[in-house]
């Protein structure tokens, strides 16, 4: 069963500047799709209309058969639905994105609290909410290897233990997708390894997830699907190993060739 369905979604910025043309796939449960291409290609723009850092101009995004946004109906373009919408997705940024001012445990668990708050019977829960928030944290700051470092500041962390971090609060809210805008582009090559190992564990549990990425082996190897995009389209998709070791269209071809001569 899908658990995405993306729509001809087309997004412009200004009359001059269309990133992205119509584009069209899906997503299955417990699906890794890995997706690639040259910066400007609409990559991360694509994430970002996902999400709803960006609103998409047309098209439809469908997550377990909820309409989440449909440029033909108002009803889904509402303020007020919009956060509502994001916790469907979880999103992992190139940066980090950490409070710098909280530590590695109130990093993960900031946004439960929040939502915590607006549960109606919240003041007569309060006790055991907190709790289970505080277990759960716990719980994903192990899973990513931060048993020790969560009562650090990120300043006190290297750039991988902070994405992993991040990684750990995207997984906090349960999203039915993880997203991932090239999670090692802001890392030294020495610590690439350790966010990757992460990444590869939760595609090994089928985790469902969205990694925009330009490490290619990593594609490969990781992902069960790899989309290839250029010029605000898909041009190419298909088995992982398939697309980044027999490319059909002369695109790919080219962009992957170009990629290996940089290596």
């Amino acid at each position: 069963m899908s658990v995405l369905e993306v729509r001809n979604l087309k997004k412009s910025f200004g009359k001059d500047t269309v990133v992205l043309k119509g584009v069209d796939f899906s997503l299955e449960k417990g699906e890794t799709v890995a997706i690639i291409g040259s910066s400007g290609s609409g990559k991360t723009t694509l994430l970002r209309c996902l999400n709803f850092l960006t609103v998409p101009d047309e098209g439809q995004i469908v997550v377990n058969d909820e309409t989440l946004f449909d440029d033909a109906d108002p009803n889904t373009q509402k303020e007020r639905e919009i956060r509502r919408k994001r916790l469907h997705f979880g999103l992992v940024f190139q940066n980090f994105n950490l409070f710098p001012q909280y530590t590695a445990r109130q990093n993960v668990m900031l946004a439960s609290e929040l939502l915590a708050k607006e549960q109606p019977d919240y003041k007569a829960q309060k006790k055991l909410l907190h709790a289970q928030i505080a277990a759960r944290t716990e719980e994903l700051l192990t899973q990513v290897g931060l048993k020790e470092k969560m009562d650090l500041y990120p300043h006190q962390l290297s750039g991988g233990q902070q994405q992993r971090v991040a990684i750990a609060r995207a997984l906090a809210l349960q999203p039915d997708i993880l997203c991932f805008d090239e999670p090692t582009s802001a890392l030294d090559p020495e610590l690439t390894g350790e966010v990757l190992k992460v990444i590869r564990s939760l595609s090994e549990q089928h985790m469902t997830m969205i990694i925009v990425t330009h490490e290619m082996a990593f594609a490969r190897d990781v992902a069960n699907r790899v989309i290839f995009m250029d010029g605000g389209v898909i041009v190419e998709q298909g088995p992982a190993r398939d697309v980044i070791e027999n490319p059909q269209t002369e695109r790919t071809k080219q962009f992957l060739a170009r990629y290996r001569e940089n290596q």
